[in-house]
């Protein structure tokens, strides 16, 4: 059974989406405000999180910073206000998607579904080797020439098709809708910051016989040195 863990202030919301989760199959947890929230993500072994931004003691977007530097565990952000500026900090600082309300609890849960989903390892594997590079969706650690790199769930995720298909270019829109999925609202701009800082990480090993490289108009591909 699959457990989520829904962190809003406003009880009522935090009613509906429990009753939507636990029919949809899902253990539920709970929590009203952001310094509980974090207490329990930091603990709890949830598959995926339902944080509301606009929380006492801590914002949904601190509590998402503070559990990306120890968690890769899924997070939807929930929030009143859909300024698109604010929707890419969230997914800038590794939300995993970004809801507006008023929300239909349906769509919620599909959103869940549908990112639940893209974590099942797929018929190729879920760990990609290559020339000293070592990726896995298993248990998300990325390792250089044998050194260990702290990579997001999204930047390991991004790595991790990029070196499935080393020399294929991927436009800014596959990466798009291969790590966030079709149903996606963000733009382009993600992706250019999410391997920003991918290749700031991987500089800090030395890695002479690969790199991603920018195909300027495009977007990206990881190419191999011979």
């Amino acid at each position: 059974m699959s457990k989520v863990l829904i962190a809003d202030d406003n009880r009522q919301i935090v009613a509906v989406l429990e009753e939507y989760a636990r029919k949809d199959g899902f253990e539920v947890d709970r929590a009203y405000d952001g310094e509980q929230a974090l207490t329990k993500a930091l603990v709890g072994a949830y598959d995926i999180i339902l944080l509301d931004v606009m929380m006492p003691v801590k914002d949904g977007f601190e509590v998402c910073r503070e559990i990306r530097k120890l968690s890769a565990v899924p997070i939807i952000l929930v929030t009143a206000r859909g300024e698109d500026f604010e929707r890419i900090m969230g997914l800038d600082i590794g939300a995993d998607d970004y809801i507006v309300k008023p929300f239909s609890p349906g769509e919620v849960m599909a959103r869940v579904r549908a990112i639940l989903r893209r974590l099942t390892p797929s018929d190729q594997g879920a760990v990609c080797r290559l020339d000293g590079l070592r990726v896995s969706l298993d248990d998300y650690l990325t390792e250089v020439e044998g050194q260990l790199v702290a990579l997001t769930k999204k930047e390991t995720e991004l790595l991790w098709t990029l070196a499935n298909y080393p020399g294929k270019v991927f436009t800014r829109q596959n990466l798009l809708e291969s790590v966030w999925g079709f149903d996606f609202f963000g733009d382009t701009r993600t992706v250019d910051s999410h391997i920003k800082r991918l290749r700031a990480k991987l500089a800090a090993i030395p890695h002479p016989t690969w790199e991603i490289v920018t195909i300027w108009g495009v977007g990206y591909k990881l190419e191999v040195r011979k």
